[in-house]
């Protein structure tokens, strides 16, 4: 599944890194650009869209879980693996929404690249080689949704894209990678495992996500847009705090405690984009719902996730904390 993105991206320029056109290279040509892939696997491609990641709407990332279901845990499933082909800078956000809705236990792949088709050194027809490599594996079963670029590969729950240029991008810092690559085989680190903190939810009656907009905390933050977004539809927040608390304490982030008070759900994750946001011991003694391992934008999908299924505010608490609670309480 070709979504567009860097991968098939292209510039005048051999050398031009930065400002080459994304998704301008549809699936046939990545596929016919990397003829061994035929040796590795029988290939069905579909344009499901051709933009650059940040045009990635939530609606195009409904579609494409709801088509990997189809293709692989339907009652006569047509195909083995799906990879899908993604811009790098919202990759990790689409990847997690696939491992948290995927309803079997078959791989799909998500795999980007950080230079364009056209550059000197391109390093998508090698990534998309390995990722269907690492799809039509037997030993990628059972390990959930994968990411796989620079030789790497990353289960999408804890993979992070966190350099802006470098092909070496994406990591889970504090998980780590569970395999790799040599000439263009896949191993793996551990036996077949789901992430201790992953649940999968099931999406094929939800027709949309509802709109959940993110607070970026810094000093002297103000949130004074919240009231904006409310009236144009949001119905939750994800707060990007300064570390492992909550907002900043200005005293605009009182109207957003205000939100939480009032039923729409405030989540607290952190911009470090690693570590935890720890739930209180007492889940009623907080405004503020814990995100514990998510990130801002993993964040905000799972909130949106929960809200399409219509789950109520204690569910939703639960769904969030209760996993990192039973650790610590």
């Amino acid at each position: 599944m070709a979504t567009g993105g860097t991968i098939a991206g292209s510039s005048a320029s051999a050398t031009d890194s930065t400002n080459y056109r994304a998704g301008s290279i549809g699936v046939a040509a990545l596929v016919d650009a990397v003829p061994q892939l035929l040796n590795v696997s029988n290939i069905d491609g579909m344009q499901v869209s051709n933009v650059d990641s940040g045009s990635i709407t939530d609606d195009i990332v409904l579609l494409i879980s709801k088509l990997a279901n189809k293709a692989l845990c339907g009652s006569d499933p047509e195909y083995d693996a799906v990879v899908v082909t993604h811009g790098t800078d919202t990759l990790e956000e689409t990847a997690y929404t696939l491992d948290a809705t995927l309803m079997c236990d078959k791989t799909v792949v998500v795999v980007g690249a950080m230079r364009p088709a056209t550059a000197i050194s391109a390093d998508g027809p090698s990534n998309l080689l390995e990722a269907v490599t690492t799809a039509v594996s037997p030993a990628s079963h059972g390990r959930g949704v994968l990411v796989v670029l620079n030789d790497r590969i990353c289960q999408a729950l804890y993979c992070a894209k966190t350099n802006a240029n470098a092909l070496d991008t994406f990591k889970a810092y504090e998980q780590g990678f569970v395999g790799g690559l040599l000439s263009t085989k896949p191993f793996f680190y551990y036996p077949p495992s789901q992430p201790t903190f992953k649940t999968v939810y099931d999406l094929s009656n939800v027709t949309s996500l509802p709109r959940v907009d993110v607070l970026y905390s810094h000093q002297m933050a103000t949130f004074d847009g919240v009231n904006a977004s409310v009236a144009n539809g949001a119905k939750g927040f994800i707060g990007a705090g300064a570390s492992h608390v909550k907002l900043s304490s200005s005293s605009s982030s009182a109207d957003v405690e205000l939100y939480a008070f009032d039923g729409i759900p405030v989540v607290a994750s952190t911009k470090i984009n690693n570590g935890v946001v720890a739930p209180d011991e007492d889940p009623a003694a907080g405004s503020y719902i814990s995100s514990a391992l998510l990130n801002p934008v993993k964040s905000r999908r799972l909130l949106q996730i929960l809200l399409a299924l219509g789950k109520n505010a204690t569910e939703i608490r639960e769904a969030f904390e209760e996993p990192m609670r039973s650790f610590l309480y």
